[in-house]
Order: structure tokens, then sequence, then C-alpha cells
């Protein structure tokens, strides 16, 4: 059964209840010093979850050594772009015009 987090409204101290997934947020809990009912407020936390290994993330399936090359350093870090944006297309050097009287082999 979950541990929910409630939080006294008037003094701000927190209850930890245990609840079954189906049953209500609770409105009022009954106070563990003087026992008399005491609206609550559900406080929200995030999920005590650790990954420790591999193959939680979208890189260890890659295979291979930990050393990349900067080519594929590169691959890796375009297929991270968000869907939301388009990945930047590489840029391309325009070719350089050689005049057609200049000899292609140094003299």
């Amino acid at each position: 059964m979950p541990i929910y987090v409630y939080k006294f409204t008037d003094t701000d101290e927190t209850i930890e209840v245990h609840q079954a997934f189906t049953d209500d947020a609770l409105a009022e809990y009954p106070h563990p010093s003087d026992g008399s009912m005491r609206s609550v407020k559900k406080v929200f936390q995030p999920v005590g979850v650790t990954f420790k290994g591999g193959g939680f993330y979208k890189t260890d399936s890659r295979g291979g050594s930990s050393s990349t090359t900067p080519s594929t350093t590169a691959a890796t870090t375009s297929d991270t772009a968000s869907p939301a944006t388009p990945a930047a297309a590489p840029a391309t050097p325009a070719p350089a015009s050689t005049p057609s009287s200049a000899p292609s082999t140094p003299a």
C-alpha cells in the first residue's frame, strides 16, 4: 500500500498516511498530539527512483567502448535533439572557384 504525505493547513506539520490507490484524498485527519480533526492538504513529492547500471538511457544500447570518435559524438548529439525543434542541417562550404588560367600544380 502506498504512503502519501499530508500537511496540516494550520500548523504546517506533515504526516504520512498509508492509503490504497483507490482511496480518495483526505480532507481531514486527526492530529497526532491531541486527536482533534484538522484539515489537511496532500503534498506532492518527486518519486524516489534511482536508475543504476546500464540499459536505462538511449545511448546505452549503442554498444562499443566508452570513448567515442568525434564523428560518432556529432551523430549522437544530433539524435538527442527534441522532436519539436528540427535538427540544424550541417553547413556545406561553397566550392572554391579556381581561375582557369591558374596552374593546378605548384611549379
